[in-house]
Protein backbone atom coordinates (compact mmCIF):
# COMPACT_ATOMS: atom_id res chain seq x y z
CA UNK A 1 0.00 0.00 0.00
CA UNK A 2 1.48 3.43 -1.23
CA UNK A 3 0.51 6.19 0.88
CA UNK A 4 1.47 10.26 0.91
CA UNK A 5 2.03 11.92 4.48
CA UNK A 6 2.33 15.10 3.07
CA UNK A 7 5.09 15.51 0.59
CA UNK A 8 6.32 11.69 1.60
CA UNK A 9 5.94 8.45 0.19
CA UNK A 10 5.40 6.22 2.55
CA UNK A 11 4.56 2.78 1.42
CA UNK A 12 2.87 0.16 4.37
CA UNK A 13 4.07 -3.43 3.75
CA UNK A 14 1.32 -5.74 4.80
CA UNK A 15 2.63 -9.67 3.51
CA UNK A 16 5.03 -11.92 4.54
CA UNK A 17 7.00 -11.44 1.33
CA UNK A 18 7.16 -7.46 1.16
CA UNK A 19 8.64 -8.44 4.55
CA UNK A 20 11.36 -10.62 3.32
CA UNK A 21 12.11 -8.45 0.81
CA UNK A 22 13.08 -5.48 3.36
CA UNK A 23 14.60 -7.40 5.67
CA UNK A 24 16.43 -9.80 3.88
CA UNK A 25 16.53 -9.74 0.05
CA UNK A 26 17.16 -6.38 0.10
CA UNK A 27 17.86 -4.90 3.63
CA UNK A 28 21.35 -3.13 3.23
CA UNK A 29 19.04 -0.56 1.01
CA UNK A 30 16.33 -0.18 3.39
CA UNK A 31 18.61 0.11 6.44
CA UNK A 32 18.15 3.74 6.72
CA UNK A 33 16.04 5.52 9.20
CA UNK A 34 14.25 8.72 8.43
CA UNK A 35 14.41 11.81 10.21
CA UNK A 36 12.33 11.81 13.42
CA UNK A 37 12.19 14.92 15.38
CA UNK A 38 10.87 12.92 18.18
CA UNK A 39 13.53 10.62 18.61
CA UNK A 40 16.41 13.51 17.83
CA UNK A 41 14.88 15.80 21.07
CA UNK A 42 14.55 12.75 23.24
CA UNK A 43 17.69 10.73 22.20
CA UNK A 44 19.80 13.04 21.76
CA UNK A 45 19.59 13.88 18.07
CA UNK A 46 19.18 9.98 17.66
CA UNK A 47 22.67 9.10 18.76
CA UNK A 48 20.89 5.30 19.47
CA UNK A 49 20.64 2.34 18.14
CA UNK A 50 16.98 2.19 16.92
CA UNK A 51 16.81 5.42 15.40
CA UNK A 52 20.59 6.19 14.06
CA UNK A 53 20.57 6.36 10.85
CA UNK A 54 22.37 4.01 8.88
CA UNK A 55 25.97 5.36 8.59
CA UNK A 56 29.70 4.62 10.46
CA UNK A 57 28.22 5.68 13.71
CA UNK A 58 25.52 3.29 13.32
CA UNK A 59 27.50 0.42 12.63
CA UNK A 60 29.77 1.00 15.42
CA UNK A 61 27.16 1.78 18.18
CA UNK A 62 25.33 -1.71 16.70
CA UNK A 63 28.57 -3.68 17.23
CA UNK A 64 29.08 -2.02 21.25
CA UNK A 65 25.60 -2.93 21.83
CA UNK A 66 25.87 -6.86 20.22
CA UNK A 67 29.05 -7.03 21.21
CA UNK A 68 29.53 -5.48 24.76
CA UNK A 69 25.96 -4.41 26.22
CA UNK A 70 23.24 -7.50 24.73
CA UNK A 71 25.75 -10.43 23.61
CA UNK A 72 24.47 -14.26 24.70
CA UNK A 73 27.38 -14.19 27.59
CA UNK A 74 26.03 -10.54 29.21
CA UNK A 75 22.67 -11.73 29.18
CA UNK A 76 23.46 -14.88 30.86
CA UNK A 77 25.76 -12.67 33.36
CA UNK A 78 22.47 -11.17 34.42
CA UNK A 79 20.44 -13.92 35.36
CA UNK A 80 20.67 -13.72 38.80
CA UNK A 81 18.77 -10.11 38.50
CA UNK A 82 15.88 -11.98 36.63
CA UNK A 83 16.27 -14.90 39.31
CA UNK A 84 15.40 -12.37 41.97
CA UNK A 85 12.78 -9.79 40.54
CA UNK A 86 10.91 -12.73 39.46
CA UNK A 87 11.07 -14.49 43.09
CA UNK A 88 9.45 -10.78 44.11
CA UNK A 89 6.96 -10.92 42.22
CA UNK A 90 5.61 -14.07 42.94
CA UNK A 91 5.89 -12.75 46.38
CA UNK A 92 4.31 -9.90 46.02
CA UNK A 93 1.18 -11.90 44.26
CA UNK A 94 1.39 -14.01 47.18
CA UNK A 95 0.64 -11.27 49.12
CA UNK A 96 -1.85 -9.86 47.04
CA UNK A 97 -3.91 -13.41 46.92
CA UNK A 98 -6.96 -12.12 49.12
CA UNK A 99 -8.12 -9.78 46.61
CA UNK A 100 -8.31 -8.76 43.13
CA UNK A 101 -4.67 -8.20 41.48
CA UNK A 102 -3.61 -5.59 39.01
CA UNK A 103 -1.42 -8.08 37.42
CA UNK A 104 0.30 -4.95 35.08
CA UNK A 105 1.01 -3.32 38.13
CA UNK A 106 2.95 -6.51 39.58
CA UNK A 107 4.42 -7.45 36.03
CA UNK A 108 5.60 -3.76 35.02
CA UNK A 109 7.03 -3.40 38.40
CA UNK A 110 9.45 -6.01 37.86
CA UNK A 111 10.22 -5.37 34.46
CA UNK A 112 11.11 -2.04 35.33
CA UNK A 113 13.59 -3.54 38.46
CA UNK A 114 14.82 -5.94 36.06
CA UNK A 115 16.13 -3.37 33.54
CA UNK A 116 17.08 -0.60 36.15
CA UNK A 117 19.70 -3.44 38.02
CA UNK A 118 20.79 -4.47 34.47
CA UNK A 119 21.08 -0.87 33.29
CA UNK A 120 22.19 1.25 36.02
CA UNK A 121 23.10 -1.46 38.48
CA UNK A 122 20.20 -0.48 41.25
CA UNK A 123 16.52 0.39 41.59
CA UNK A 124 15.48 3.75 41.91
CA UNK A 125 13.13 5.28 44.24
CA UNK A 126 11.10 7.80 42.49
CA UNK A 127 12.15 11.16 43.61
CA UNK A 128 15.24 10.15 44.46
CA UNK A 129 17.12 11.94 41.75
CA UNK A 130 14.62 15.07 42.26
CA UNK A 131 12.70 14.01 39.46
CA UNK A 132 10.13 10.99 39.28
CA UNK A 133 11.95 8.79 37.52
CA UNK A 134 9.17 6.02 36.52
CA UNK A 135 6.54 8.57 35.45
CA UNK A 136 8.95 10.52 33.19
CA UNK A 137 10.25 6.95 31.86
CA UNK A 138 6.36 6.00 31.39
CA UNK A 139 6.21 9.87 29.29
CA UNK A 140 9.28 9.00 27.41
CA UNK A 141 8.35 5.89 25.71
CA UNK A 142 4.78 7.42 25.18
CA UNK A 143 6.10 11.03 23.56
CA UNK A 144 8.70 8.52 21.09
CA UNK A 145 5.70 6.87 19.85
CA UNK A 146 3.61 9.86 19.78
CA UNK A 147 2.88 11.04 15.29
CA UNK A 148 4.81 14.61 14.56
CA UNK A 149 3.08 16.03 12.11
CA UNK A 150 6.08 18.21 11.18
CA UNK A 151 8.45 14.85 9.86
CA UNK A 152 5.74 14.94 7.18
CA UNK A 153 4.78 19.02 6.54
CA UNK A 154 7.73 20.85 7.67
CA UNK A 155 5.37 23.87 7.47
CA UNK A 156 3.05 22.08 9.88
CA UNK A 157 5.77 22.26 12.94
CA UNK A 158 4.37 25.19 14.62
CA UNK A 159 1.52 22.89 15.61
CA UNK A 160 3.95 21.17 18.15
CA UNK A 161 3.88 24.50 19.67
CA UNK A 162 0.29 25.56 19.95
CA UNK A 163 -1.08 22.24 21.20
CA UNK A 164 1.90 22.30 24.42
CA UNK A 165 3.93 19.04 22.59
CA UNK A 166 7.03 21.26 22.06
CA UNK A 167 6.93 22.13 25.80
CA UNK A 168 6.33 18.85 27.37
CA UNK A 169 9.36 17.13 25.00
CA UNK A 170 11.52 19.58 26.71
CA UNK A 171 10.87 19.07 29.67
CA UNK A 172 10.87 15.17 29.60
CA UNK A 173 13.80 15.47 28.02
CA UNK A 174 15.65 17.87 30.45
CA UNK A 175 14.44 15.73 33.11
CA UNK A 176 15.92 12.56 31.43
CA UNK A 177 19.10 14.26 31.07
CA UNK A 178 19.54 14.92 34.82
CA UNK A 179 18.50 11.58 35.91
CA UNK A 180 21.13 9.74 33.46
CA UNK A 181 23.13 12.22 34.73
CA UNK A 182 23.21 11.84 38.42
CA UNK A 183 23.39 8.28 37.41
CA UNK A 184 26.71 8.26 35.57
CA UNK A 185 28.30 9.88 38.07
CA UNK A 186 27.21 8.12 40.47
CA UNK A 187 28.98 5.13 38.76
CA UNK A 188 32.44 7.31 38.03
CA UNK A 189 32.62 8.54 41.94
CA UNK A 190 32.54 4.77 42.65
CA UNK A 191 34.52 4.03 40.28
CA UNK A 192 37.28 6.21 41.12
CA UNK A 193 36.93 5.28 45.39
CA UNK A 194 37.35 1.60 43.66
CA UNK A 195 33.90 0.52 45.65
CA UNK A 196 33.25 -1.65 42.18
CA UNK A 197 30.99 -4.73 43.77
CA UNK A 198 33.06 -7.90 44.06
CA UNK A 199 31.52 -10.71 42.16
CA UNK A 200 28.61 -9.23 41.00
CA UNK A 201 28.25 -8.71 36.74
CA UNK A 202 28.89 -5.38 35.06
CA UNK A 203 25.87 -3.17 34.83
CA UNK A 204 25.46 -1.54 30.94
CA UNK A 205 26.60 1.94 32.79
CA UNK A 206 29.79 0.71 33.56
CA UNK A 207 30.10 -1.56 30.51
CA UNK A 208 29.67 1.82 28.65
CA UNK A 209 32.08 4.02 30.68
CA UNK A 210 34.74 1.51 30.29
CA UNK A 211 34.37 1.37 26.73
CA UNK A 212 34.11 4.97 26.71
CA UNK A 213 38.17 5.43 28.35
CA UNK A 214 39.18 2.62 26.54
CA UNK A 215 37.82 3.67 23.27
CA UNK A 216 37.63 0.33 21.98
CA UNK A 217 34.56 0.95 19.37
CA UNK A 218 37.48 2.96 17.20
CA UNK A 219 35.25 6.26 17.46
CA UNK A 220 34.82 8.27 20.54
CA UNK A 221 31.85 6.85 22.72
CA UNK A 222 30.60 10.71 23.41
CA UNK A 223 28.89 11.32 27.02
CA UNK A 224 25.13 11.89 25.14
CA UNK A 225 26.06 8.65 23.16
CA UNK A 226 25.78 6.92 26.08
CA UNK A 227 22.79 8.14 27.27
CA UNK A 228 21.27 7.48 24.34
CA UNK A 229 22.08 3.94 24.52
CA UNK A 230 20.55 3.85 28.17
CA UNK A 231 17.73 5.00 26.68
CA UNK A 232 16.94 2.61 23.84
CA UNK A 233 17.83 0.09 26.91
CA UNK A 234 14.27 1.43 28.77
CA UNK A 235 12.51 1.94 25.55
CA UNK A 236 12.57 -1.55 24.10
CA UNK A 237 13.22 -3.62 26.63
CA UNK A 238 10.34 -1.88 29.69
CA UNK A 239 7.49 -1.67 27.58
CA UNK A 240 8.13 -5.45 25.59
CA UNK A 241 8.69 -7.56 28.33
CA UNK A 242 5.50 -6.53 30.68
CA UNK A 243 3.45 -5.65 27.89
CA UNK A 244 3.92 -9.53 26.52
CA UNK A 245 3.54 -10.80 29.23
CA UNK A 246 0.21 -9.10 30.35
CA UNK A 247 -1.66 -10.31 26.86
CA UNK A 248 0.02 -14.09 27.34
CA UNK A 249 -1.73 -13.68 30.89
CA UNK A 250 -5.10 -12.39 28.97
CA UNK A 251 -5.13 -15.11 26.39
CA UNK A 252 -4.25 -17.63 28.83
CA UNK A 253 -7.32 -16.26 30.92
CA UNK A 254 -9.67 -16.46 28.00
CA UNK A 255 -8.20 -20.03 27.02
CA UNK A 256 -8.83 -22.70 30.12
CA UNK A 257 -7.64 -25.31 28.20
CA UNK A 258 -4.01 -24.00 26.89
CA UNK A 259 -3.47 -22.50 30.58
CA UNK A 260 -3.95 -25.72 31.89
CA UNK A 261 -1.53 -27.41 29.30
CA UNK A 262 0.90 -25.17 30.15
CA UNK A 263 0.55 -25.30 33.91
CA UNK A 264 0.82 -29.23 33.34
CA UNK A 265 3.81 -28.81 31.41
CA UNK A 266 5.61 -26.14 34.17
CA UNK A 267 4.64 -28.26 36.86
CA UNK A 268 5.77 -31.48 35.48
CA UNK A 269 9.59 -30.46 35.05
CA UNK A 270 8.82 -28.40 37.90
CA UNK A 271 8.56 -30.99 40.31
CA UNK A 272 9.98 -31.97 43.31
CA UNK A 273 11.72 -28.47 42.75
CA UNK A 274 10.90 -24.86 44.98
CA UNK A 275 10.84 -22.90 41.94
CA UNK A 276 11.54 -22.83 38.15
CA UNK A 277 14.87 -21.88 37.07
CA UNK A 278 16.09 -20.83 33.62
CA UNK A 279 17.86 -24.30 33.01
CA UNK A 280 14.40 -25.78 32.68
CA UNK A 281 13.14 -23.50 30.14
CA UNK A 282 14.35 -25.03 27.40
CA UNK A 283 12.47 -28.61 28.01
CA UNK A 284 9.40 -26.25 27.97
CA UNK A 285 8.69 -26.62 24.67
CA UNK A 286 4.25 -25.35 25.37
CA UNK A 287 5.58 -22.54 26.95
CA UNK A 288 8.09 -21.04 23.82
CA UNK A 289 4.93 -21.93 21.56
CA UNK A 290 2.53 -19.57 24.08
CA UNK A 291 4.63 -17.14 24.07
CA UNK A 292 4.88 -17.03 20.13
CA UNK A 293 1.29 -16.95 19.61
CA UNK A 294 1.12 -14.46 22.00
CA UNK A 295 3.79 -12.68 19.59
CA UNK A 296 2.04 -13.71 16.97
CA UNK A 297 -1.49 -11.90 17.57
CA UNK A 298 -0.05 -9.08 19.87
CA UNK A 299 3.21 -7.74 18.63
CA UNK A 300 4.40 -5.05 21.30
CA UNK A 301 5.69 -3.11 18.67
CA UNK A 302 2.65 -3.05 15.95
CA UNK A 303 4.12 -1.10 13.12
CA UNK A 304 7.91 -1.24 12.92
CA UNK A 305 10.43 1.96 13.26
CA UNK A 306 9.99 3.53 10.18
CA UNK A 307 12.86 2.79 7.40
CA UNK A 308 13.99 4.33 4.51
CA UNK A 309 15.57 3.19 0.94
CA UNK A 310 18.98 4.92 0.55
CA UNK A 311 18.71 4.14 -3.13
CA UNK A 312 16.58 2.78 -6.05
CA UNK A 313 15.24 -0.74 -5.53
CA UNK A 314 12.58 -3.16 -6.68
CA UNK A 315 10.20 -3.97 -3.73
CA UNK A 316 7.67 -7.17 -5.14
CA UNK A 317 8.45 -6.00 -8.84
CA UNK A 318 7.40 -2.85 -8.18
CA UNK A 319 10.01 0.28 -8.60
CA UNK A 320 10.38 2.73 -5.49
CA UNK A 321 12.39 6.07 -5.45
CA UNK A 322 15.07 6.59 -3.53
CA UNK A 323 14.46 8.03 -0.11
CA UNK A 324 10.78 5.97 0.51
CA UNK A 325 9.67 5.37 4.09
CA UNK A 326 8.37 1.66 4.43
CA UNK A 327 6.56 0.99 7.67
CA UNK A 328 6.34 -3.08 8.16
CA UNK A 329 2.90 -3.90 9.24
CA UNK A 330 3.71 -6.61 12.24
CA UNK A 331 0.17 -6.66 13.63
CA UNK A 332 -1.09 -7.48 10.02
CA UNK A 333 1.48 -10.06 8.94
CA UNK A 334 0.89 -12.48 12.03
CA UNK A 335 -3.25 -12.36 11.20
CA UNK A 336 -2.49 -12.79 7.13
CA UNK A 337 -4.76 -15.90 6.25
CA UNK A 338 -2.36 -17.15 3.80
CA UNK A 339 0.15 -18.14 6.65
CA UNK A 340 -1.54 -18.64 8.98
CA UNK A 341 -5.45 -21.35 9.42
CA UNK A 342 -7.31 -19.25 11.31
CA UNK A 343 -5.72 -16.29 12.15
CA UNK A 344 -7.63 -15.02 14.36
CA UNK A 345 -7.65 -18.22 16.71
CA UNK A 346 -5.10 -17.99 19.78
CA UNK A 347 -3.48 -21.76 19.02
CA UNK A 348 -0.38 -22.34 20.55
CA UNK A 349 -0.16 -25.83 19.44
CA UNK A 350 0.40 -24.89 15.92
CA UNK A 351 3.72 -23.88 16.69
CA UNK A 352 4.56 -27.16 18.69
CA UNK A 353 5.63 -28.92 15.09
CA UNK A 354 6.82 -25.89 13.45
CA UNK A 355 10.09 -24.18 13.08
CA UNK A 356 9.17 -20.79 12.31
CA UNK A 357 11.46 -18.64 14.54
CA UNK A 358 10.59 -14.83 16.41
CA UNK A 359 13.98 -13.38 16.09
CA UNK A 360 14.31 -12.24 12.53
CA UNK A 361 14.74 -15.53 10.96
CA UNK A 362 11.25 -15.85 9.49
CA UNK A 363 8.75 -13.26 8.31
CA UNK A 364 5.40 -14.93 9.46
CA UNK A 365 5.90 -13.01 13.26
CA UNK A 366 8.34 -10.34 13.29
CA UNK A 367 8.11 -9.14 16.90
CA UNK A 368 11.79 -7.78 16.73
CA UNK A 369 12.26 -7.15 12.90
CA UNK A 370 14.90 -8.83 11.64
CA UNK A 371 17.96 -8.06 9.09
CA UNK A 372 20.33 -5.28 10.39
CA UNK A 373 17.37 -3.32 12.07
CA UNK A 374 16.47 -5.93 14.00
CA UNK A 375 16.15 -5.48 18.06
CA UNK A 376 19.57 -6.64 19.24
CA UNK A 377 17.56 -7.20 22.89
CA UNK A 378 15.53 -9.87 21.73
CA UNK A 379 17.59 -12.54 23.54
CA UNK A 380 17.18 -10.50 26.85
CA UNK A 381 13.16 -10.28 26.18
CA UNK A 382 12.33 -13.55 25.74
CA UNK A 383 14.70 -15.23 28.66
CA UNK A 384 13.02 -12.64 30.62
CA UNK A 385 9.39 -13.46 29.82
CA UNK A 386 9.57 -17.08 29.53
CA UNK A 387 11.30 -17.22 33.49
CA UNK A 388 8.10 -14.80 34.50
CA UNK A 389 5.69 -16.84 32.43
CA UNK A 390 6.55 -20.28 33.92
CA UNK A 391 6.95 -19.14 37.74
CA UNK A 392 2.97 -17.35 37.77
CA UNK A 393 1.71 -20.76 36.73
CA UNK A 394 4.06 -22.62 38.35
CA UNK A 395 3.18 -21.07 41.59
CA UNK A 396 -0.51 -19.70 41.05
CA UNK A 397 -3.86 -20.75 39.50
CA UNK A 398 -5.32 -17.83 38.24
CA UNK A 399 -8.89 -16.85 37.05
CA UNK A 400 -11.56 -13.96 36.48
CA UNK A 401 -12.85 -12.11 38.98
CA UNK A 402 -16.49 -13.03 39.34
CA UNK A 403 -18.34 -11.64 36.52
CA UNK A 404 -15.75 -9.96 35.11
CA UNK A 405 -15.25 -10.43 31.22
CA UNK A 406 -12.08 -9.30 29.60
CA UNK A 407 -11.78 -6.00 27.81
CA UNK A 408 -9.72 -6.65 24.47
CA UNK A 409 -9.55 -3.07 23.74
CA UNK A 410 -6.16 -2.02 22.57
CA UNK A 411 -4.28 1.08 23.24
CA UNK A 412 -1.51 1.85 20.55
CA UNK A 413 1.65 4.15 20.28
CA UNK A 414 4.74 2.93 20.25
CA UNK A 415 3.71 -0.08 21.95
CA UNK A 416 0.26 -1.57 21.82
CA UNK A 417 -1.26 -2.52 25.49
CA UNK A 418 -4.35 -3.55 26.71
CA UNK A 419 -6.34 -0.10 27.24
CA UNK A 420 -7.46 -1.60 30.50
CA UNK A 421 -5.00 -3.50 33.36
CA UNK A 422 -5.41 -6.80 33.91
CA UNK A 423 -7.55 -7.98 36.78
CA UNK A 424 -6.97 -11.26 38.74
CA UNK A 425 -7.40 -13.51 41.04
CA UNK A 426 -4.46 -15.49 42.21
CA UNK A 427 -4.80 -18.54 44.23
CA UNK A 428 -1.79 -20.63 45.39
CA UNK A 429 -1.08 -24.07 43.95
CA UNK A 430 0.01 -26.45 46.15
CA UNK A 431 0.93 -30.46 45.08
Amino acid sequence: MLLHFGSKPVIVASSVDAARDIMKTNDLVWSNRPKCKMADRLLYDSKDVSFSPYGEYWRQIRSVTVLHLLSNKRVQSYRHVREEETSNMIDEIRKRCDSVIDLRDVLCCMTKNIINRVALGRKYNDGESGIDAKATLNKFVELLGTFNVGDYIPWLEWVNRITGLDTKVDKVAKELDTFLELVIEEHMLRNEKGENRAGEAKDLVDVLLEIQNGNETGIPLQRDSLKALLLDTFSAGTDTIYTALEWTMTELLMHPRAMEKLQNEVRGFAQGKAEVTEDDLGNMHYLKAVIKETFRLHPPVPLLVPRESMEEVKLLGYHIPAKTQVIINAWTIGRDPLSWDDPEDYRPDRFLNSNIDIKGLNFEVIPFGGGRRGCPGSVFAIVAIELALARIVHKFNLALPKGEELDMTECTGLTIRRKSPLLALATPYST
